[in-house]
């Protein structure tokens, strides 16, 4: 009864297509967890900064500001399916063409690779929700999302783990320092070409603009309310839609500045935990070809606070548990900054834990009453994601000059501001 009340609408069956579904949320999950990982080992093999490595994060996640409207427009005009498939074929060909100029040891080149995997990313998010919400009937939608965003959670943690690879090989011979990654950047290619395959093969349903809605959370308005053909004033009634113009929303406005603010600190985070946990002034004695182990445990902890946060949602108002989760990072930022080893270490878990109903949250509260106007602000909102690509270089240009741990303080002015729009900001106002 489950599957069915999930997966079949209409007397058709849609669980195959929903396993290729969230087989895209868990391929980009992979390709975040694996890069992510990437920034120590570049400093190593190249003799990089840690500004100059944050270069990969500059790359990926600024490919969305760039690929984000030409994607949507794409699929507007051939259809998401389509979209799909031209998503994982760029994913593929920039996985296989670092593979491929591996041997000419040029960092340069391998960011322009990741400049063409990241525009495929971009791609397959816009895709991604619409169709989940489309594979079985629109009250069971929302937890078909839920259900394919566990596989992104899981791939973060299996991402840090094939990095191990690339870990493996500290050849400090000319000419064999990048070769490290021939392997699992081309297994990665193949298997997104494989994928790609089966989505040619697959027969998926037209997605309309209700369930595009659907899948940002505008559900179906307020006709799908008892009484909702009269007007609604009060911004506080959950079937409130406002009148405004898109940017004149104040509560979607900030929500997208704290949305670019927080995939920014998270980015950072997220790229220096493993130069953290191999500092000298550290005192933890780490090496470094263990660092994406403890990556992946960081990861574990944020997929566990997804899962567990959710659940709290249904006893806390999300704006309220969002202040206080984000009050604890801003807590435990500087006892991570404080070297006092384990303590610090224990602190910087504790980040992962706190950050992770972030970005969900934000999104929620940014589109709350939007109405008609749910679709495009959502695709603001994924915009945002290249919040990701400004930070980390400053964050390290700080590490580079005051040490990696003082480089922990510099993402909490971020943090304060999210706490300002959970607290306040997030508020809808007629």
């Amino acid at each position: 009864m489950e599957k069915k009340s999930l997966f079949v609408k209409d007397g058709i069956n849609y669980v195959a297509p929903f396993v290729a579904i969230s087989s895209l949320f868990f391929l980009w999950g992979v390709a975040h967890g694996m890069l992510d990982t990437l920034d120590k080992n570049f400093q190593t093999m190249l003799h990089l900064k840690k500004w100059q490595s944050s270069l990969i994060q500059t790359a990926l996640y600024g490919a969305y500001l760039g690929m984000a409207i030409p994607a949507g427009l794409f699929m507007k005009k051939y259809g998401y399916k389509k979209g799909v498939i031209f998503g994982l074929l760029l994913f593929a060909a920039g996985a296989l063409l670092a593979a491929v100029t591996a041997p000419a040891q040029s960092f340069i080149l391998f960011l322009l690779c990741l400049l063409v995997i990241g525009s495929g990313l971009t791609t397959l998010e816009t895709a991604a929700n619409p169709y989940t919400t489309k594979l079985g009937p629109p009250e069971t939608a929302e937890r078909r999302i839920n259900f394919s965003q566990s596989f992104n959670g899981l791939a973060w943690v299996v991402g840090p783990l094939i990095a191990l690879y690339v870990y493996g090989n500290q050849s400090h011979v000319e000419g064999e320092k990048m070769m490290s990654i021939v392997l699992p950047f081309a297994i990665i290619g193949l298997s997104v070409l494989a994928v790609a395959f089966v989505f040619m093969r697959l027969k998926l349903p037209e997605i309309t603009e209700e369930d595009e809605n659907a899948a940002h959370g505008g559900g179906h308005g307020m006709s799908a309310t008892p009484g909702a053909d009269m007007e609604v004033t009060d911004p506080a009634d959950p079937r409130y839609i406002t009148k405004k113009p898109l940017w004149k929303n104040g509560h979607f406005k900030l929500g997208f500045v704290a949305q670019l603010l927080y995939v920014a600190a998270q980015t950072g985070i997220f790229s220096y935990l493993i130069n953290f946990v191999t500092d000298d002034e550290m005192h933890l004695s780490f090496e470094e070809k263990d660092g994406p182990y403890f990556l992946s445990i960081g990861f574990a902890l944020f997929m566990i606070g997804r899962i567990s946060g959710s659940a709290l949602m249904k006893y806390f108002k999300p704006a309220r548990l969002l202040a206080f989760y984000t009050l604890a990072v801003c807590v435990l930022l500087p006892v991570v900054a404080a070297e006092i080893g384990w303590p610090s270490l224990i602190a910087l878990y504790g980040v992962f834990f706190f950050m992770s109903i972030m970005f969900p949250t934000i999104f929620a509260l940014s589109i709350k009453g939007l109405g008609t106007q749910t679709k495009r602000g959502a695709s603001f909102l994924v915009m945002a994601v290249a919040g990701g690509a400004l930070f980390p270089p400053l964050m390290g240009l700080v590490a580079d000059i005051y040490g990696m741990a003082t480089g922990f303080l510099v993402p909490i002015p971020l943090f304060l501001f999210i706490l300002y729009y959970a607290a306040k900001g997030c508020q809808v106002k007629a």
